[in-house]
């Protein structure tokens, strides 16, 4: 059985898509872009855009009962592979302790021109 997942605090998807799936006691993530929730706009930069696009992570991962903490694998698209090592940092002050596992690839493009997008796969939360 699965239970569509949304997320108030979270950005509107940009798509026919929710902002997560839960079945079996994992929760399923779609892609978060760092759109600001309020407007719907990226911010400038890749720095605020990785910033923003984990915390709507977090936003759909607490209306699905869950949190970073609970996260298993999560995967990275990037505009640019060259801005791997700065996405690690600020990936790394999100996910301390024991980190996910992951991959990080580059996209040919990201939808609405934005520079990082980050889904994840995590248990629920107790």
């Amino acid at each position: 059985m699965k239970k569509a997942i949304h997320a108030p605090s979270a950005p509107a998807a940009v798509g026919p898509y929710v902002h997560a799936v839960e079945a079996n006691g994992l929760i399923f993530t779609s892609g978060q872009l760092g759109l600001i929730p309020e407007s719907g706009e990226l911010p400038e930069g890749l720095e605020a855009q990785a910033h923003q696009s984990l915390k709507n992570l977090a936003a759909v991962l607490e209306a699905a009962g869950s949190s970073l903490s609970h996260v298993v694998k999560t995967n990275v698209f990037l505009d640019d592979i060259n801005d791997f090592a700065k996405v690690n940092e600020i990936y790394a002050q999100y996910f301390q302790g024991e980190a996910p596992a992951r991959s990080c690839v580059q996209a040919a493009k990201l939808p609405k021109g934005g520079l990082v997008e980050i889904e994840a796969i995590a248990v629920k939360g107790e």
